[in-house]
């Protein structure tokens, strides 16, 4: 008798236990882009067991730009993914309301225009005139002419070429383009390739002529909102600790993706995370908090994105774009 109460009591204990392991929540996550150091605070969310310790279990997949996610989760192929919040607004405007934001990654804009010390280009004045290279997929493209004319640049004064990606840093270490245009992370990355060619990069930051506003953001499908609205809450809660200790432990957030993504090379992961920490925390979340909308720069990322597609600017209320539990009070 006793054996038998010992051994139903075993198997009532491996039965919970197996409830338990059933009872997480699955969330599948896309990278707004390639794995990399900028993405270090999922992985090291993955490897420090902050999405187990919150009951979660979350796949990451990658991305191919913000449009490639957005399609993604209105379609429910993702749930929860990094999109641009201007390519967000442009989809809000549009009336598309099947993907809504959560929280910022990115409270400082990341677009730059990157060049040689030997370029001659040191302001943004300077491109005038010169061949710039850009991404096909990047959402600087839609903003570019409007950081021009902010600054009283003419857009015809500058040859934009659209390449592939991966061809930006060589054809800058080869002089076929001037400048390139691409995000702070990409920046440390092409230092080091420029430096091998006996190059040194000059970086000119948009966020310092005028381009104000929220970028990469994290972004939910309505269909998972509204089925899972705890762990949506439990994934935020995640990424917003994950992010402060990337930024208060870079070594560590670096060992995550490097552990992640064996292929990476360690030095551009250090470089990337650098770049984006100081994009993620900085002086704006230390008024608002890491991972927070204010209102003020939402509707000045609005204001922008409204320029850019020749949009009245009242049309929305950016604020409809994030979802209501997440909306800054």
């Amino acid at each position: 008798m006793r054996r038998t109460i010992l051994t139903a009591f075993v198997l009532l204990l491996s039965w919970s236990a197996a409830a338990n392991v059933e009872a997480a929540d699955k969330l599948s996550y896309q990278l707004g882009w390639l794995p990399g150091g900028d993405k270090a605070p999922v992985y090291l969310a993955i490897q420090k067991g902050l999405f187990a310790a919150e009951n979660l279990e979350v796949t990451v997949a990658s991305g191919r730009g913000s449009e490639d996610v957005l399609t993604k989760l209105a379609t429910d192929v993702y749930e929860v993914g990094e999109v641009s919040f201007d390519a967000l607004l442009n989809r809000t405007a549009a009336g598309n309301t099947l993907v809504v934001g959560l929280m910022p990654f990115y409270s400082k804009q990341p677009d730059a225009l990157i060049t040689t010390s030997t370029s001659g280009i040191k302001t943004l004045k300077d491109v005038k005139g010169r061949t710039v290279g850009s991404s096909m997929f990047t959402s600087s493209n839609l903003m570019w002419p409007v950081v021009l004319a902010a600054n009283g640049i003419e857009l015809d004064s500058v040859k934009l070429l659209k390449v592939d990606a991966n061809t930006l840093t060589p054809m800058l270490a080869t002089g076929r383009i001037d400048a390139m245009i691409n995000w702070l992370p990409a920046a440390a990355v092409a230092s080091r390739m420029l430096s091998e060619g006996g190059k040194s990069v000059t970086v000119l930051p948009w966020s310092e002529y005028g381009f104000e506003g929220y970028s990469q953001s994290l972004a939910v499908s309505a269909k998972t909102l509204k089925e899972k609205p705890d762990a949506v809450r439990r994934f935020v809660k995640v990424m917003r600790l994950a992010i402060d200790m990337t930024a208060k432990d870079q070594a560590a957030a670096a060992d995550a993706v490097k552990a992640a993504v064996p292929q990476a090379n360690y030095d551009d992961v250090r470089a990337q995370i650098a770049a984006a920490v100081a994009l993620m925390v900085n002086e704006h979340t230390a008024k608002d908090g890491i991972g927070v909308f204010e209102a003020t720069r939402v509707r000045k990322t609005w204001e922008w994105v409204a320029k850019a597609g020749n949009i009245p600017v009242d049309k929305i209320d950016p604020m409809t774009a994030i979802a209501a539990e997440m909306r800054p009070r």
